[in-house]
């Protein structure tokens, strides 16, 4: 299985994402501000001319407007509307942190479900770990990927959680120019 790798950002910065290897997905998320229509499309247009895939947070409408390839649902987002879309090729993804949330994200349609946090970080003192992810794991049979706390010193115990992907913020930062030679 090929494993696929997300990058959350928050605003573009074109040096930022130049930085990453192609075959590094965005997710932007920006809970701080209001949406730029200009900054959105500077981003769309930059990630398509690089073939690179790129996904907003909480926003169908965005998505659609602005040709984004897909729909990330965070997991405090419990409302269903995201059952019938009418835009083909639009992928959506979404969060959860427990078995209550998978199922949510299953009804909301999501095809990759990142559970997280899988190991301990600053945000987040309880965490899932290998066990409890692979436990979830079972109850579902959408792709799953890991998010939070993955470092280098842990990504090896991530593997024995086979996941589809793999997201995070900074060990892609540092990293992700040699994503394509990874652990996986």
């Amino acid at each position: 299985m090929n494993i696929k790798y997300y990058y959350f950002i928050d605003e573009f910065n074109k040096n930022e994402i130049e930085k990453l290897s192609s075959e590094i997905s965005l997710i932007y998320r920006n809970y701080h501000k209001k949406n730029d229509p200009k900054e959105l499309r500077k981003l769309v247009i930059h990630c398509k001319s690089n073939r690179r895939k790129v996904y907003i947070s909480n926003s169908l409408k965005n998505a659609i407007k602005y040709n984004f390839d897909g729909l990330y649902i965070p997991s405090f987002y419990k409302q269903l509307r995201f059952k019938n879309i009418t835009k083909k090729n639009l992928e959506i993804i979404g969060s959860a942190h427990n078995a209550i949330e998978l199922k949510i994200k299953e009804k909301q349609n999501c095809s990759r479900i990142f559970l997280s946090p899988i190991f301990k970080n600053n945000k987040n003192k309880k965490f899932l770990d290998v066990i409890k992810t692979n436990l979830l794991k079972r109850l579902t049979k959408n792709q799953i990927v890991l998010l939070g706390g993955i470092n280098q010193k842990n990504i090896k115990k991530a593997k024995l959680c086979a996941p589809s992907g793999v997201a995070a913020i900074s060990w892609i930062k540092k990293n992700g120019p040699s994503i394509n030679t990874g652990p996986f």
